[in-house]
C-alpha cells in the first residue's frame, strides 16, 4: 500500500520485514481499553449525519471514527481499511490505551475545491492548511485527501494524545503526528520515515536557527505554531525519529506521560531517557546526526 503526494508523502507500506531486530521498545504492547462507545451510539451518530450529508458522499464506519468522503464508497472504504484501521491499530499497539470518549467523523474532501467549499458550507471553517487539520470542536479530522495520505495520519495522533495524555504540550504532539506523516510497518509496528521537513531543518542547523531542546520543550501553543513554526515542527520530528532510532521513543512516551506532572514541558524526561546531562553537547551530537540523513 503507498499513499503520496508529490513532495508531501506518506509511505504507508504493510509489507514483509526487512529487519529481524525486535526493539526493545517494542518487547511489549500498550494495554488496549475497551471503549466505551456502543453500537447504539454509531447508530444515532449516523442517524444525524444523514441529515447534513452532502449528495454524493459515502461513509464507512472504522472505530472510533466515521469515515466520509466524496471519492467514492470503493475510496472511502479502501481508506478506512488501508489507512485509518492501520494507523489506529498500529498508535493504539504502540502508545494508546484509550479511545477518544467521542465518535470523530473523518471527511476526506476529493480535491481542493471540494476540500475549499465543504469545509465553508458544512463547518462554516477557512482551513489554515492546504493537507487538513483536526478541530476538536467539530469533533472531525478534515482532509483534503487528494494531497496523499500523510497528514491523515498525522492528524490521527492528535485526538488520541488529547484522550490519553492531556497535558501533552504542543512539541510532542506534533512532534509525534509529523513523525508518522511519513512512515511504514516494520517488524508489525509504525515506523517513521525520513521526510520533507528534513531540508528546512538542516537549512535552520546550518543558519544555527534551531534553539536549544529546553527552550523548545518549554513552548506553549503561540510560542510554537506562531514562532518560526517549521522549524520547531522539524526539530520535533526529527527528535522524535531520533528516540525511535536508538529504541528510546516508546520509553521517553511512557516516563513522560507517568511523570508529567513533575515535568510538565517533558525536558527532565528527555534528558534522563536519552542518558545525557550535558543537552548543549547531546544537541551538537544531534545536530550532527540529523546532518548526515537525506530524503
Amino acid at each position: 500500500m503507498l499513499l503520496g503526494r508529490s513532495r508531501f508523502v506518506l509511505v504507508v507500506v504493510v509489507a514483509q520485514s526487512v529487519c529481524r531486530l525486535v526493539h526493545a521498545q517494542h518487547e511489549a504492547t500498550t494495554p488496549i481499553v475497551q471503549s466505551a462507545i456502543t453500537q447504539a451510539d454509531y447508530d444515532m451518530h449516523i442517524t444525524a449525519l444523514k441529515t447534513k450529508l452532502p449528495a454524493g458522499f459515502s461513509y464507512v464506519i472504522q472505530p472510533p471514527f466515521v469515515v466520509i468522503g466524496d471519492g467514492g464508497a470503493t475510496s472511502v472504504q479502501r481508506h478506512a481499511t488501508q489507512v485509518v484501521k492501520w494507523a489506529v491499530d498500529k498508535l493504539k499497539q504502540e502508545y494508546f490505551a484509550k479511545d477518544p470518549a467521542a465518535i470523530l467523523d473523518i471527511w476526506l474532501f476529493k480535491d481542493k475545491a471540494s476540500y475549499d467549499k465543504h469545509t465553508q458550507d458544512i463547518f462554516d471553517d477557512e482551513p489554515t492548511s492546504p493537507y487538513g487539520y483536526y478541530s476538536p470542536t467539530h469533533k472531525a479530522l478534515i482532509m483534503n485527501i487528494g494531497t496523499g495520505g500523510g497528514t491523515l495520519v498525522h492528524e490521527i495522533v492528535h485526538p488520541f494524545i488529547e484522550a490519553n495524555f492531556p497535558a501533552c504540550p504542543p512539541w510532542f504532539n506534533e512532534g509525534l503526528g509529523s513523525l508518522y506523516e511519513q512512515s511504514m510497518e516494520k517488524d508489525g509496528h509504525i515506523w517513521g520515515l525520513v521526510n520533507w521537513r528534513l531540508g528546512g531543518l538542516q537549512k535552520a542547523i546550518g543558519a544555527n536557527g534551531v534553539p536549544p531542546f529546553e527552550k523548545l520543550c518549554a513552548m506553549n501553543s503561540n510560542q510554537f505554531y506562531n514562532l518560526d513554526r517549521g522549524t520547531n515542527y522539524g526539530q520535533s520530528r526529527y527528535l522524535c525519529l531520533y528516540m525511535q532510532e536508538k529504541s528510546l521513543l516508546r520509553r521517553f512516551y511512557q516516563e513522560f506521560t507517568a511523570h508529567q506532572k513533575e515535568d510538565p514541558t517533558g525536558y527532565q524526561t528527555l534528558k534522563k531517557v536519552l542518558g545525557m546531562e550535558d543537552m548543549d553537547a547531546f544537541k551538537k551530537q544531534w545536530e550532527a546526526w540529523v546532518m548526515a540523513l537525506k530524503f
